[in-house]
């Protein structure tokens, strides 16, 4: 059994959200995500995993190539292997809990726009070579 406290694992950096990972089990990880006002994820996926967003408190808008879900406390939001999705965060702290599961949790990433120093890697160009995105989200 895991047993955890999200207030007291809760972590906050104003430059990027924190995503803490509190343990590991059965090909995955749950993990606190602590978001500041505004900060935005980078536009992902993880192709050969399921990630479930939990809102604890605070709240935003999750965006997919099919559209957007507020995402308040008390919502989740589960993203299939291989959809590609972006976190905005809105007005006030967010704490939310995730979980991710399946035979590799393994990122692949889209863009970053709010991100200047962010760059592609080439797997992740390789990837979504393979594998193109429809709409992205509007900025």
């Amino acid at each position: 059994m895991h047993s955890f406290d999200l207030r007291a694992e809760q972590v906050w950096n104003p430059q990027r959200h924190v995503e803490k990972i509190l343990g590991r089990s059965a090909g995955g990880d749950f993990t606190v995500a602590c978001w500041e006002p505004g900060q935005v994820s980078p536009n992902h996926c993880h192709p050969w995993a399921t990630e479930i967003y939990f809102c604890f408190e605070g709240g935003g808008v999750m965006w997919t190539p099919e559209g957007s879900v507020d995402v308040t406390p008390g919502r989740f939001v589960v993203h299939p292997p291989g959809e590609v999705h972006e976190y905005t965060n809105g007005p006030q702290r967010t704490l939310l809990f995730r979980v991710r599961y399946g035979e590799d949790v393994a990122t692949r990433f889209v863009d970053w726009p709010t991100n200047p120093d962010w760059k592609p890697r080439p797997v992740d160009t390789e990837y979504f070579a393979a594998h193109p995105v429809g709409a992205t989200p509007p900025r």
